[in-house]
């Protein structure tokens, strides 16, 4: 009998450390429910002041569609920040310099658009640790903002962010703009539907991770919704303005 307690003891000790871990893996993945992070993680949401709308960019750059973004917001006078793959940066580097010439954030978005929930802490630091160096060579500025692929974030994730100085920042509002049947009306309408002073706007200037081409709804939407939000009285910009 205590022979075959002492051989059970073992086994209950690895069986709760693997739960432990799991749990330290898969814990925070629950802030990917939208209503749950904006009531409980308020600031991982994005929500900022109320008189502001930070306005968000995730899977560029790319060389195609990214400058004419700028050409759009320059022409209404609106900064934003730009959440970068390093696969695309790499390739275009010149448009990092762009976009911080224009008064643009550039953040980090990871190295690959891929879910984190694959990768274990190391794998997952050197993702991160990569695309930073990569933004801070480029940019000639340290970023300030991390968000991981599909909103999904983990236990390493959260570690390797602070441990590279990235606050994570998810979305309160977003275009569903990354579907092939994403229209201007679509994305404008998603936006909109609930849009409140602090919330933060998360849209695409990329298809890398989207249906072909889907980026062209967003760029019509995009002066619609600068209009409205001016109607509304906000001010639209970047996150570091928002918090």
């Amino acid at each position: 009998m205590t022979a075959s307690r002492g051989h059970r003891r073992p086994a209950l000790a690895l069986a709760g450390t693997a739960a432990v871990a799991l749990a330290a893996q898969l814990g925070p993945t629950a802030t990917a429910v939208a209503p749950l992070r904006r009531r409980l993680f308020p600031r991982l949401a994005g929500a900022g002041r109320p008189g502001r709308i930070a306005l968000t960019f995730d899977d560029g750059p790319d060389p195609e569609s990214t400058p004419r973004f700028l050409d759009v917001l320059a022409e209404h006078r609106v900064r934003a920040t730009f959440f970068v793959l390093g696969t695309m940066l790499v390739r275009s580097p010149w448009l990092a310099a762009d976009l911080v010439a224009a008064g643009h954030e550039v953040a980090v978005h990871g190295w690959e658009h891929r879910n984190l929930l694959a990768r274990g802490p190391l794998a997952t630091y050197r993702d991160l640790a990569r695309t930073r160096a990569l933004v801070e060579a480029t940019t000639g500025l340290a970023p300030r903002f991390f968000r991981p692929p599909y909103g999904v974030l983990t236990g390493p994730a959260l570690l390797a962010s602070a441990r590279l100085g990235l606050a994570p920042v998810l979305w309160t509002r977003w275009g569903r703009d990354w579907r092939a049947t994403a229209t201007p009306d679509s994305v404008f309408g998603t936006v909109t539907a609930g849009l409140d002073g602090g919330d933060t706007v998360l849209l695409h200037d990329a298809d890398c991770a989207a249906a072909p081409g889907a980026w062209r709804a967003t760029l019509a939407a995009l002066p619609r919704l600068l209009a409205e939000c001016r109607r509304r009285g906000w001010v639209v910009g970047p996150l570091g303005a928002h918090r």
